[in-house]
């Protein structure tokens, strides 16, 4: 199985300079540097990379939209999103504990390929582990001499979800209140500061050293035909071996829970949610669905962050469902109404179910509750708290109606 990210993770000082020098580190930023800025996008568009935050937004594509500097004269800059906070993703906080100079490298690569002089790796609040080896190892790559040309600090989040949203990180970073911006114009335009900015996720930006050193020909067969290299899930739940595990795109579903040793207790599976907590359930006759982003999103759900939450047949769907709403409810940010209003009045509905208080109205309540959610709002949170219970309604209905009957 061709692992990029994880190859050397069983290394035991991978995360200081020494050891990632002598396994190749750095020799990406060195090819990147001796080639022009629009040779470096292009061979990162020729990787077929996407962006493995969520969004799987091409990744070259997204610097291609960074207007050039007579178009827009003035600084610019890059942002590492490592404010990793959707409930079931973990393996950020793995890629950076594990190998801070792959976060590092990528990072000025990115710099490089849109001319920015500062960079800013954004850690979630709760990673006080991660943020202290970055820092380590920022320290050692500035003694080295890589941060010359690019300038690198580090930023800590204070525990909100919905700064995991680009927009709202910046929004963050600027020491505002985390709302997301509606776009256009997009980050690339007018990031932070008003200035351009390219945000890209750890795992995004971990990849681009193995893509300058091999050639962007080289990523791109080892995935599936629309989704270069390779994605890393975090897999949790109900499972022999929960873990980080890296596979290539376009892996099949089947053979990444045989991986982590199959359902725990020989149960039988109820659903698997691919991406992290706020994607739409796959069930068991989903087993042979490529996990790539146009798989996945062919079979009803996404790839998300590749939080990967395996459930048995012991889950009641109403449950995991309450707990999913319940926790966007809590980290709405309140800035759209329908949002806002909605998830609380889901929370609500679906409380009642459990509490056997639930009558038949209820489900056509969350229905209609949903739709006038979806579509509606700024954000992604905001169409997940109108996607996800119609969702599992729409997949495990006995479950549903089962509670509705009880009250």
């Amino acid at each position: 199985m061709t692992k990029i990210l994880t190859k050397h993770f069983d290394e035991p000082k991978l995360h200081e300079l020494e050891t990632y020098r002598r396994l190749g580190g750095y020799q990406g930023l060195e090819k990147a540097l001796s080639m022009s800025r629009k040779d470096v996008t292009e061979e990162v568009k020729k990787s077929n990379l996407r962006g493995l935050g969520g969004a799987g937004f091409p990744t070259g594509g997204k610097w291609e939209t960074v207007p050039p500097e007579e178009k827009s004269p003035g600084p610019r800059y890059v942002v590492v999103n490592c404010d990793e906070s959707e409930p079931g993703c973990f393996k950020d906080r793995v890629l950076v504990a594990r190998a801070p100079h792959q976060v590092i490298e990528g990072a000025l690569i990115v710099a490089h390929a849109i001319d920015a002089h500062d960079a800013f790796i954004f850690v979630r609040g709760e990673y006080q582990n991660q943020y202290d080896i970055l820092e380590d190892a920022i320290r050692e790559a500035e003694s080295a001499g890589y941060l010359k040309r690019c300038g690198m600090k580090l930023m800590r989040g204070a525990g909100a979800y919905i700064s995991g949203l680009d927009t709202a990180l910046l929004e963050t970073m600027e020491g505002k209140k985390a709302w997301p911006r509606q776009p256009p114009p997009f980050p690339t335009v007018v990031g932070l500061m008003g200035r351009p900015t390219a945000v890209n996720n750890v795992e995004t930006v971990s990849m681009l050293p193995h893509i300058m050193v091999n050639g962007g020909d080289w990523f791109a067969k080892i995935g599936a035909p629309k989704s270069g290299g390779t994605v890393v899930f975090s897999i949790s739940g109900h499972v022999e071996k929960p873990g980080v595990y890296e596979f290539p795109m376009g892996v099949k579903l089947r053979e990444v829970l045989a991986a982590a040793g199959g359902v725990k207790g020989g149960r039988k599976l109820k659903c698997v949610i691919p991406g992290g907590a706020s994607m739409p359930p796959l069930v068991e006759k989903d087993l042979d669905v490529a996990l790539d982003f146009d798989g996945v999103r062919a079979a009803g759900t996404f790839l998300g962050a590749g939080g990967m939450i395996v459930l048995d047949e012991t889950a009641d769907a109403v449950a995991v469902a309450h707990n999913i709403e319940r926790f966007l409810a809590h980290e709405s940010c309140g800035q759209c109404t329908p949002c806002r209003e909605g998830s609380a009045w889901t929370e609500r509905i679906l409380g009642r179910l459990l509490d056997g208080k639930g009558t038949p109205d209820d489900l056509p309540n969350i229905q209609r509750v949903g739709e006038n959610i979806t579509g509606k709002v700024i954000c992604a949170l905001g169409d997940t708290v109108g996607v996800i219970t119609r969702a599992y309604l729409a997949k495990f209905p006995e479950d549903f109606k089962k509670r509705a009957a009880n009250g």
